[in-house]
């Protein structure tokens, strides 16, 4: 054989070791990009639904004997929730119903009226949002979610109780005749914004708080809350606001208003926390993340600040309750505030009634409106 049809023979020998190298190449891929879809498939039947999704109910865990100072905003609460959509109130003790009705007919309202369902639950606190049920819409069977509740990483002290708590979610399971899933992980629904399709905003300094969850890192969070809520996108900020014993719950930080728009908070030269301080950098870091994720963001500014017992606070006013036909805001008894921050929220949600209440024993607390409410989908609801 000569040299010429030597190399000629080794040259078409390499070029059909390419084709079948491409051939390998491909069927690689295809087969890694079957995994990847099967992997999301699974998930694309169970989502959390947004909180202006149509809903069945509201939930609220009455104020104990520790926490009175919060019971005029409740009867106001209540008012106000039940003229739109049923109401579930659970109370701890007999007295604490009878003061509870008492105090919504102070206001002038009725307490026995018929979309107001009183349930006596035991309870040990008055923020249902954070220990109170996930709801997840799975291959359209409404489940809820029961994730651990330490009263906040034991934030508030070591003598906070959460026991009552931490049973809640299986009381509402009860009484509503839904299944319940254990989630062994701590973390509160505070901390968890949903765009009812397929993204989550959550603070990693939360979820993340080894006071909550001991060696605990950012790719195990990941996988699991894709895993349990169905969404294929998480989208992480961190930091915690000076003061905020929740170590920064996503409620007062950033909350979707539409399904690709998220509103957040923006410091100002006007509020205590000040452009360039630390919580602006939080804020801004966290608008530019979410910006980059894909997100249209709106900035809500802070324009103000209050005095409250010998205490100093920003007129924030994320942590505002969406519900059927309206929202509820947390005032701060500041028009100069109060009227432009109903006015920009009127903006947000256009075909909604929009009520402002001062709450200013509840700020002082560590919430507002949306901390002390935890809302129940529709049954009814499908993707």
């Amino acid at each position: 054989m000569t040299l010429q049809a030597n190399c000629l023979e080794l040259l078409n020998g390499n070029k059909l070791k390419s084709k079948i190298w491409i051939v390998l190449m491909t069927l690689l891929v295809s087969v890694m990009n079957i995994n990847i879809q099967a992997n999301e498939a699974k998930y694309k039947t169970k989502r959390v639904p947004a909180e202006w999704e149509p809903q069945e109910a509201i939930w609220m865990q009455w104020p104990g004997y520790w926490e009175k100072d919060y019971e005029l905003t409740f009867a106001k609460m209540a008012d106000i929730i039940s003229r739109y959509e049923k109401l579930h109130i659970l109370y701890n003790s007999d007295q604490i119903y009878t003061e509870a009705q008492e105090s919504i007919r102070d206001i002038e309202s009725d307490p026995l009226q018929k979309n107001i369902h009183w349930h006596k639950v035991p309870n040990d606190n008055a923020w249902m949002r954070d220990n109170g049920p996930v709801y997840v819409l799975n291959d359209n069977e409404l489940r809820i979610q029961n994730w651990n509740f330490d009263a906040w990483g034991g934030a508030f002290g070591s003598d906070i109780p959460f026991n009552l708590d931490n049973g809640v979610p299986d009381k509402v399971g009860e009484i509503l005749g839904l299944p319940v899933d254990h989630i062994e992980i701590v973390h509160e629904r505070g901390n968890l914004e949903f765009n009812g399709s397929d993204t989550v905003i959550l603070n990693w300094s939360t979820i993340g708080d080894p006071s909550r969850n001991l060696n605990y890192n950012k790719q195990q969070a990941e996988r699991d809350l894709k895993k349990y809520f169905g969404v294929t996108k998480v989208i992480f900020i961190e930091g915690i606001p000076d003061g905020d014993l929740t170590k920064g719950h996503i409620d007062g930080i950033a909350r979707f208003i539409g399904l690709r728009t998220v509103v957040v908070v923006q410091c100002t030269t006007q509020s205590l926390c000040q452009p360039g301080s630390k919580d602006a950098e939080i804020y801004d870091k966290a608008a530019k993340i979410i910006e980059e994720a894909g997100f249209s963001v709106i900035r809500e500014p802070i324009e103000g600040f209050v005095k409250h017992n010998g205490q100093m606070f920003d007129t924030n006013y994320m942590n505002w309750l969406v519900g059927n036909g309206f929202v509820i805001v947390p005032g701060f008894g500041n028009p100069d505030t109060d009227i432009p921050a109903k006015s920009r929220i009127e903006s947000y949600f256009p075909n909604r009634d929009v009520h402002l209440i001062e709450m200013l024993s509840s700020w002082a607390a560590g919430g507002g409106v949306h901390c002390h409410t935890n809302d129940q989908p529709a049954f009814s609801i499908s993707k």
